[in-house]
């Protein structure tokens, strides 16, 4: 499973690209007004820092103001995939776009019928949104595995993105139900390698130590 992080903050991709684990960075308007800074030299800065796909948004909802927002995003590094949301018009631009060459990340997918429709336009990735789903009294992994199902059953190449992680356990649970890649929080990314047990474990290695140095 690749990992990317699910953020704008450069801070936080620096960080998590010493660790060698970080695979590409995903970011989204939100995240971007986060950060206060302009939008076309923070995609530059993360280009330089994680060698792999760097999702970026465009804001139109129409077809021709999607295509309009892409080119010059498309042109500021060959690994800058392009950010569309889940609607006839967000399809019709990913089928453009990937016929040109571009990768294009699918977002806000809620279904597997929605799914089904961005493999067949070629979408590079689909972003199935399953804490947000969680969220609603829905059950998002569920999601992930019937997209699986699907992708497989007619091979499809688009890559399962599972995106609105929260915790651990939903990268565990993804990448259990074969999702191909996982986008996650520095927060989240952090607790991955963390458990008490380890953590005990190391404090009474380092005290035997220091008696069998005494």
């Amino acid at each position: 499973m690749k990992f990317f992080l699910d953020t704008a903050n450069i801070q936080e991709i620096k960080d998590a690209a010493l660790t060698g684990l970080i695979d590409g960075v995903t970011t989204n308007p939100s995240l971007v007004a986060k950060e206060g800074k302009s939008f076309t030299e923070m995609l530059k800065e993360i280009c330089t820092i994680v060698d792999g796909p760097i999702s970026a948004e465009v804001v139109a909802t129409d077809y021709e103001g999607m295509l309009k927002e892409a080119k010059p995003l498309a042109a500021i590094h060959p690994n800058i995939t392009i950010k569309v949301p889940l609607t006839m018009d967000g399809l019709r631009a990913c089928k453009t776009l990937t016929s040109q060459g571009t990768k294009v990340n699918v977002t806000l997918c809620f279904s597997p019928a929605q799914a089904l429709l961005a493999a067949k336009v070629n979408a590079t990735f689909i972003s199935p949104f399953i804490g947000r789903l969680d969220d609603v009294g829905e059950n998002g992994m569920k999601l992930i595995e019937d997209i699986r199902t699907i992708y497989d059953n007619y091979g499809f190449e688009t890559q399962i993105l599972a995106a609105s992680i929260r915790h651990p356990m939903h990268v565990v649970d993804s990448a259990m139900a074969g999702a191909d890649v996982g986008t996650m929080p520095y927060s989240v990314f952090k607790m991955l390698a963390q458990h008490p047990l380890t953590d005990r474990g190391l404090e009474k290695f380092l005290a035997d130590w220091k008696k069998a140095k005494a």
